[in-house]
C-alpha cells in the first residue's frame, strides 16, 4: 500500500509519518510526504527525535506534492490539527483519503522537556498507526 502523507509545509508531521511508516511498515507499506506550500528545510527538532528514535532521517526533505505526481497513493492522509485552526490541504486525485488531526509537536513553545514530550507522544500515536495499518495491508496480500 501506497501512503502519502500531506500536510501545509511537510516539515515536521508529514515528515515524522513518511519516515516512520517507511521503516515500520516497509514490507507492506510504501511512504512518502509532501506539502501544499512547503518550506526549505525539515524541522530540525524533527530529525533530531526522529534520529533518537532510530529512524534513518538522511533522505528525508521538505517538497510539493508537485514532485509526487508519479508517487500514485493508494491512500492520502492529511495530518493538519483542524482543532488548533490549521486549513488542511486539499489532494484532487481519486484515492482514498482520510484526516488524521495530529498536533504539532514543532509549535510547542516551553522548556525542552516539554518539547520532547510532545515529539515523543506524536511519535508513539503514529507508530501506533501505521502498526495498525501495515497489519491492514498485510491481511489485504
Amino acid at each position: 500500500m501506497k501512503l502519502l502523507f500531506i500536510c501545509t509545509h511537510n516539515r515536521c508531521r508529514s515528515i515524522l509519518c513518511e519516515a516512520i511508516a517507511s521503516q515500520r511498515g516497509a514490507s507492506v507499506l510504501q511512504a512518502a510526504s509532501a506539502g501544499s506550500a512547503p518550506v526549505d528545510a525539515v524541522h530540525p527538532l524533527t530529525l533530531r527525535y526522529l534520529e533518537e528514535r532510530g529512524y534513518p532521517t538522511t533522505e528525508l526533505q521538505s517538497q510539493s506534492w508537485h514532485d509526487l505526481q508519479a508517487f500514485e497513493p493508494d491512500r492520502v492522509i492529511t495530518v493538519c490539527d483542524s482543532a488548533a485552526g490549521e486549513v488542511c490541504p486539499l489532494w484532487m486525485g481519486k484515492v482514498e483519503k482520510r484526516h488524521w488531526g495530529l498536533p504539532d509537536p514543532s509549535r510547542v513553545e516551553s522548556d525542552e522537556a516539554a518539547t520532547r514530550s510532545a515529539f515523543m507522544a506524536v511519535i508513539d500515536r503514529i507508530e501506533a498507526k501505521v502498526d495498525e495499518w501495515a497489519r491492514e495491508a498485510q491481511g489485504a496480500r
